[in-house]
């Protein structure tokens, strides 16, 4: 990727908490493969802490958008029980082939990581772990359809996996998209679109919305969003 500036990602800072839109492209954790990854520019967002700031959960790399990230110990301590417990509210959106049955309805299809020649992949298994995923339909035009996902679980490649078996694969999909009926060269369409942190007891959630990225505007833009 090219060279990025950490502190302009910042879409919320508190004393306790960082949200991000992290680019597609960019990997929250490095790895052997991973040189390059959001974990190289932590450093940058401690604005003077002794703390560094830690990702509270994981985006896939070539996902955009809203990404939490805990500004001391016991900060990541409550947003991790936080996660856990399933009172974060996330909305992607995304942009996928074809039409659902219905306006708006709910997943239920449990998945299990599986070993392959070529790697590794998510797949709908009655032997995983339960997954659940509301979608709503916010627009169509020209087979395409612009959905609104809300995972109830966070189990890997979740809304991906769950796109393709409701017959709607995400475009740009080279791992869950059938072989034509994406268009793999202008990268996946998949944001992260909107956090809601119930943080603080006494204050009203902790809500953060982050702007579309670039290779998903001119879609966005005919399924109807305005720019």
């Amino acid at each position: 990727m090219d060279q990025i500036d950490p502190t302009a990602l910042v879409l919320h800072k508190d004393s306790c908490l960082l949200v991000l839109n992290k680019p597609a492209g960019l990997a929250v954790h490095g790895g052997p493969k991973t040189p390059e990854s959001l974990e190289n520019h932590l450093p940058a967002l401690s604005f003077g802490n002794r703390f560094t700031p830690q990702p509270a959960h994981r985006l896939d790399r070539d996902t955009s958008g809203c990404l939490a990230l805990g500004r001391h110990a016991k900060a990541m301590t409550r947003l991790g029980r936080l996660f856990a417990e399933r009172l974060v509210g996330k909305t992607y959106w995304g942009i996928v082939q074809g039409q659902p049955p219905q306006p708006k309805g709910r997943i239920d299809l449990a998945l299990l990581k599986v070993q392959h020649r070529q790697g590794w992949q998510m797949q709908g298994n009655a032997a995983g772990q339960a997954a659940s995923t509301e979608y709503e339909i916010l627009g169509q035009a020209n087979g395409q359809t612009w959905l609104a996902f809300r995972p109830l679980t966070g189990r890997t490649h979740q809304i991906r996996v769950h796109a393709a078996a409701l017959g709607c694969p995400l475009l740009g999909d080279t791992l869950y998209g059938p072989p034509g009926a994406t268009d793999m060269a202008a990268g996946l369409m998949l944001h992260a679109r909107q956090l809601t942190i119930p943080y603080y007891a006494e204050r009203a959630p902790v809500r953060v919305e982050a702007p579309p990225p670039p290779h998903m505007l001119t879609r966005l833009a005919a399924l109807g969003f305005n720019i």
